[in-house]
């Protein structure tokens, strides 16, 4: 069965960043349920809230309070962005991904005090490797997924591995 590709823009929702952002975690480009909920890590399996908070031991946001994941972001001097900003994509499925182009990081680098760079799995650390990396003279921290496909990592180990990386790297 072939494959159907969308070619889709990330023009629903931009970086989520103010001044005193000084560490950004990039994903690869928005998943389906983010795409419909114009915001990041929307699939309610996704456990990138799930980890963020136990870090700064915040409460989980509910899935469709976007204010609350905002500010949770924005209070820990964190920002959100994708290394892409327009593809052809299968679905959510990160493997599909074809014809990318790059987001240019410079809208946050230049308007923020972002010094460390973060890749939540290891699609999107090589498109940034691939496309960014020159560009933005960062060497970027590989996060490992919290996608609901890396099932082999539990939560617990995930939380863990991230607020090592995230708080002592």
């Amino acid at each position: 069965m072939k494959r159907q590709y969308t070619h889709l823009t990330h023009k629903d929702f931009g970086p989520l960043f103010d001044e005193h952002s000084e560490s950004l975690i990039l994903g690869s480009f928005p998943s389906v349920k983010s795409r419909e909920q114009r915001f990041y890590y929307g699939h309610p399996q996704n456990r990138f809230w799930k980890i963020i908070a136990a870090i700064y031991g915040e409460p989980v946001p509910e899935n469709d309070d976007i204010e609350a994941k905002k500010a949770m972001i924005l209070a820990h001097h964190l920002a959100l962005w994708d290394v892409i900003d327009e593809c052809d994509i299968t679905g959510s499925s990160d493997s599909s991904i074809r014809n990318a182009k790059v987001t240019d990081l410079r809208l946050i680098l230049d308007h923020s005090s972002v010094t460390r760079i973060f890749v939540n799995g290891a699609t999107a650390f090589r498109l940034y490797e691939k496309y960014s990396a020159g560009m933005t003279g960062i060497s970027a921290v590989q996060l490992p997924s919290s996608s609901p496909a890396n099932a082999a990592r539990s939560l617990d180990r995930l939380t863990s591995e991230w607020k090592t990386l995230i708080l002592h790297s």
